[in-house]
């Protein structure tokens, strides 16, 4: 069938421009030159698309965007004269497909109709099965989620799909904004080009104009060949900006004009290049409150914040929870290639269901990601999980501090000490486990930490409350300090040295009670210490260690990732 175009322009000249451009594209088109002709030929013939002026004799073009928008799926794209961009931002506000500015470039005026044609194969195909199109089945697979908010934020990312408006992503921190921006990109008409994404927070400022928009060989010191921009790399696709709020001003008034002008010109380079992409931006801040702190330019904000689409929550869609957990737990599986699938109990999934994630997806991810890793088995259980109990949700309470008796469980510090005093013959690697944490302490020590960080701002000093209730080791350091006060309590001497490390956290917590860099990074130290011990007692082999340990050969690995225990520091 042949694509039909109704053109809608008072300048006859252009008119006939634009249809020459079209027919010679196959496409066959009606011109009017005014609003109420244009109603005429829309209601008497059916239109593949609409191209309409802003401006005409006998109204204004936004009239029959709200129109054609309202009435049918029909993409109406528009054109502005030169410095009518609000005009243009407003049409795209009411449903228009696209802009194009006045005096008309035909290779601009190409690359829109070729994208409104991308679209109506795409309403094509999503009719010939009406039942599931392949953009709604991409949706469902891409966006875990069935609850009430996920509806009209599924409907909502099908229509901002067919459009080319910047959209501005809002939401809190970890809600899946650059998840939802790829799916957008992969939905439109540019799904063939490239989707970059780009963290504005983590660019230098000194070479943020030569990343976003590249720079010409011997444009500066260092610049040793030519280098393209990020606008470039994503010509005919999408560039996404996440937190887009940490963009220093200078560069905002830069990217305005990349955006508004839809050129850019390279660091060095004497002339402007034409680009063609779609602007999606992000940022868990409050961009409003930041213009109005003068922190951001009001304009470029108009720009990128043509249509917000707010993410939910987490917690607000927890009816999602066990679906979103089995779905991360098939992707862990295959990233971590292991035999058996991971699976959650009926506590386990009720006790996600109950808890406040305040870091949202990306939060139910790395518990689920601990999870595995602290279980023995492929079976999940609320313990692995590592969350407080449910009644200390709202206020969790402090874990009562350790007594010291005969009888009492060896402190964490007393085993760094008494692995350094034992002798590293191979008759004795047997009874080293009992110097060295196994997977339950270690796990006891991340859920007392878990707990310990719900509230950062609420210090919990029941763990080290005075010199008395401290590990043997401390005691020891603080000896003589203890005498002179009169402390009645007995001090254990030990003849093991700590290490030099060791030594000044002990010398940290005698002085200051806690620790001067925080319970996490202590934590993570003395785990790490104990770590590398049974390491180098097994000659960096990590299947033996594990089982020194007496933990997993796959949660040794992912601690070592995480503390980044690297195989050079074997050689230490």
């Amino acid at each position: 069938m042949t694509t039909t175009a109704l053109v809608v322009d008072d300048e006859v000249d252009l008119c006939r421009l634009m249809q020459i451009t079209l027919t010679k594209m196959g496409i066959k088109s009606d011109v009017a030159y005014t609003l109420s002709q244009a109603r005429s030929y829309w209601q008497d013939n059916d239109y593949d698309f609409c191209l309409t002026d802003l401006k005409l004799p006998d109204g204004s073009g936004l009239e029959l965007v709200k129109e054609i928008s309202n009435s049918s799926k029909t993409p109406i794209a528009v054109i502005t004269a030169y410095g009518s961009m609000d005009l243009a931002i407003e049409a795209l506000k009411l449903g228009a497909f696209d802009f194009v500015n006045k005096p008309l470039e035909l290779p601009r005026l190409r690359q829109l109709v070729e994208n409104a044609l991308k679209v109506i194969h795409q309403d094509n195909e999503a009719n010939a099965t009406p039942e599931c199109s392949p953009e709604e089945q991409l949706l469902n697979t891409r966006l875990i989620g069935d609850s009430a908010v996920m509806h009209p934020l599924k409907n909502t990312i099908l229509k901002l799909a067919r459009s080319q408006a910047p959209v501005f992503l809002s939401g809190e921190s970890g809600t899946g904004k650059e998840v939802v921006a790829k799916l957008i990109h992969d939905l439109s008409p540019r799904r063939d080009g490239s989707f970059v994404p780009v963290n504005c927070g983590a660019i230098p400022s000194e070479l943020m104009e030569s990343e976003f928009f590249g720079h010409k060989k011997g444009s500066f010191t260092g610049a040793v060949a030519d280098k393209q921009g990020l606008f470039q790399q994503a010509n005919g696709g999408t560039l996404f900006l996440d937190e887009v709020a940490d963009l220093p001003l200078a560069m905002q008034v830069k990217l305005l004009r990349a955006i508004q002008e839809k050129t850019v010109r390279a660091i060095g380079d004497t002339k402007e290049i034409p680009v063609d992409i779609r602007i999606l931006s992000a940022t868990h801040k409050n961009l409003s409150q930041l213009v109005q702190d003068g922190a951001f330019r009001q304009d470029l904000y108009y720009r990128i914040n043509v249509i917000e689409l707010k993410l939910p929550t987490l917690n607000a869609r927890r009816d999602d929870i066990p679906v979103l957990a089995d779905h991360f737990l098939s992707m862990i599986s295959q990233e971590w290639q292991l035999e058996t699938p991971p699976s959650l109990t009926v506590g386990a999934y009720e006790r996600l269901q109950h808890h406040n994630f305040a870091g949202n997806v990306r939060e139910l991810r790395n518990v689920l990601e601990r999870a595995v890793t602290l279980a023995e088995t492929s079976l999940i259980d609320i313990s692995h999980l590592g969350l407080p109990e449910m009644e200390n949700d709202a206020e969790p309470k402090s874990e009562p501090s350790p007594t010291h008796s005969e009888h009492a469980t060896p402190t964490r510090a007393e085993n760094v000490e008494q692995n350094a005093a034992e002798p590293t013959t191979p008759e004795s690697i047997e009874n080293q486990k009992e110097s060295i944490p196994t997977t339950n302490s270690l796990a006891a020590t991340k859920a007392e930490h878990v707990t310990t960080n719900l509230h950062p701002y609420r210090t919990n000093i029941q763990h080290y409350p005075s010199m008395k209730q401290r590990p043997s080791s401390y005691q020891a350091e603080a000896s003589n300090s203890a005498s002179r006060h009169d402390d009645k309590e007995p001090v254990t001497q030990h003849s093991a040295q700590p290490t030099v490390d060791e030594n000044r956290g002990l010398n940290e917590l005698a002085e200051n009670q806690l620790p001067s860099r925080g319970l996490e990074h202590y934590l993570q130290e003395q785990e790490k210490q104990l770590i590398i011990t049974a390491l180098k007692r097994t000659d960096w082999n990590k299947t033996q260690a594990a089982k020194l340990l007496g933990t997993t050969f796959r949660s040794l690995r992912y601690r070592m990732k995480k503390l980044e225990i690297a195989e050079e520091q074997s050689e230490e």
